[in-house]
């Protein structure tokens, strides 16, 4: 039966808190008094969380986490708002922490700064940067960060089918785990087949799209659609729009999944015009593993046209 997730970034880390926090500061005898979501008006949102900590060489501080499906060069900046805001507002030092889920590239490089300078007058903020596809695998295990096992797939030597089956079994043993299913498939599919993601989870791997990394990856495309639409002054019709924003989600998902060779199917899928169908092939596409049978799915889809 198909699971329902509570995915956010604060029921993640609240898995495992104390293990978290060790994790991200280095720091084998802090101690957590809690965990909890920023409620800043203008900037709350799904991947902000705060944690209360206390060592004897900081003293009580703030672990302040911003969790990222990938980076953008607008996340220092925001960094640098949400740790100056949390700060005045509980009026203690903190210890900011930027986790990116998925590389935009192989070659990118991800500050650990953000600076400006205006007339002499300069703004520094640094932060720590964790790159899920740097983390290898074993720490999941080892160090028993539950908020990393739905990641499995994606940390590195994480890929191996007997390893992803190690993390479910976890997660199924644990009944409060047990609406983690959905990411870890989700991941999952970015590594082995979908046939194969489908025997292991034992359910209907249409409950993906309903995660919301797969839901944020919709948004980013179909954002990226809305902008290009605008800056070329086109107006198509609703139906259009929604196509040209479907487009621009397949491609998000290819480049996501498959990088740049994902990015060579465009051209093959952009004479597609039917809604329903692109949705159907965004579907398929999350869920493949090989350009292979993406190929075989815009070959279908062209030929109902």
């Amino acid at each position: 039966m198909a699971k329902k997730a509570d995915v956010s970034a604060k029921r993640l880390i609240s898995l495992a808190p104390q293990n978290w926090a060790k994790w991200v500061t280095e720091k084998s005898d802090i101690t957590i008094s809690e965990v909890f979501s920023s409620d800043f008006q203008w900037i709350s949102r799904q991947g902000d969380v705060l944690i209360r900590a206390y060592t004897p060489e900081f003293g009580d501080f703030l672990i302040v986490n911003e969790v990222q499906l990938r980076y953008t060069n607008k996340v220092p900046r925001r960094v640098r708002c949400y740790t100056s805001l949390a700060e005045e507002k509980y009026q203690l030092p903190t210890y900011p922490v930027l986790i990116n889920i998925l590389p935009n590239s192989k070659d990118q490089v991800i500050p650990t700064t953000f600076s400006s300078n205006l007339g002499g007058l300069r703004a520094i903020q640094d932060y720590r940067v964790i790159n899920l596809w740097e983390v290898d695998v074993n720490v999941a295990f080892e160090q028993e960060l539950l908020t990393l096992l739905p990641f499995v797939p994606i940390l590195k030597g994480g890929e191996d089918e007997s390893t992803i089956r190690e993390a479910l079994n976890i997660i199924r043993r644990q009944e409060d785990l047990n609406e983690l299913e959905t990411v870890l498939a989700f991941f999952a599919t970015f590594v082995l087949k979908s046939s194969v993601v489908r025997e292991i989870m034992r359910w209907d791997m249409a409950v993906l799209h309903e995660s919301p990394w797969y839901q944020e990856i919709l948004s980013e495309g179909e954002a990226r659609g809305e902008a290009r639409g605008e800056a070329r002054g086109e107006a198509r019709g609703e139906a259009r729009g929604e196509a040209r924003g479907r487009l621009s989600s397949i491609e998000t998902v290819l480049i996501a999944k498959f990088g740049a060779p994902g990015l060579e199917l465009i051209p093959q899928i952009s004479p597609i015009s039917n809604l329903e169908r692109l949705n159907i092939l965004l579907r398929n596409i999350a869920v493949s593993n090989s350009l292979e049978e993406i190929r075989q799915f815009i070959l279908e889809s062209r030929e109902q046209e």
